[in-house]
Parts: C-alpha cells; sequence; structure tokens
C-alpha cells in the first residue's frame, strides 16, 4: 500500500503542475484579451489549453481515487506538494524570481506533509497494536 500512495501522489504532483504550467502558457498565447471569436480562437489553437484540460481531469480521477485508500489528512497536505514543483518550474521556464519567502513556503509545505505522514504511520502502528491484544 506504501507504494501505492507514493505512485499515486507522485501522479496527482505531476497533473496538478502539466495543469498549472500548461495554464501558464496558455494564458501567455492568449494575449492580447480581446474577448471575441478570433481570441478563442487563438486560445483554442495551442496545445497548451489541451494540457490544462488533460492535467485537470488526470488530477481529479487520480485524487478520487486517492481518497479511497488514502487518510484525508495527509491526503490533502500532500495534494498541495504541486506547489513546490509549480515554483521551481516557474522560476526555470518563466524566469520567475525564487525568493525567500517561497523558499520557506515550500519547506513548510514539506515540513507539513511529512509531519501528518509520519503521525498517521503511528496512528496506524497503535492501532494495529491495540487490534492484536
Amino acid at each position: 500500500m506504501k507504494y501505492f500512495y507514493i505512485i499515486g501522489f507522485g501522479l496527482l504532483m505531476c497533473f496538478d503542475t502539466l495543469a498549472q504550467i500548461s495554464f501558464k502558457y496558455a494564458s501567455i498565447h492568449a494575449l492580447p484579451l480581446t474577448f471575441d471569436l478570433s481570441w478563442l480562437t487563438r486560445i483554442f489553437s495551442h496545445p497548451w489549453i489541451y494540457g490544462a484540460f488533460i492535467g485537470y481531469i488526470g488530477a481529479f480521477f487520480t485524487w478520487m481515487s486517492l481518497l479511497k485508500h488514502a487518510p484525508v489528512g495527509p491526503a490533502f497536505a500532500a495534494s498541495h506538494l504541486e506547489l513546490v514543483s509549480v515554483t521551481l518550474l516557474s522560476v526555470w521556464l518563466f524566469n520567475e524570481p525564487l525568493t525567500f519567502i517561497k523558499i520557506i513556503g515550500a519547506l513548510f509545505i514539506l515540513i507539513g506533509v511529512l509531519f501528518l505522514a509520519k503521525d498517521e504511520s503511528e496512528h496506524e502502528l497503535s492501532f494495529s497494536i491495540d487490534q492484536k491484544l
């Protein structure tokens, strides 16, 4: 079951990251904003909008599959790991600055996920010991 979580949350992070990065690229290609038929045609002629759709649909089905088995607390925290991956990719792809605040925020996210995962594993261990007694 451990590998199910690792693969599942890794896949969720990939789908969420794909969606966010694709929306960023789609928004760049959407300029100038004119809100007419030619603007809609321009948006839907770029593959990035479809990457965003694929990312969101994939994330939805992955999340629903994970929720069948994963505890909600750690699952909700782990579902936000894409904030770290999107931040790092945005620095590389879009030349966005990597500020001290972003680094601290990413560290807090990672630490929070680790603490919740550790707490849940300790809870499962004590629950299985209680059942055996």
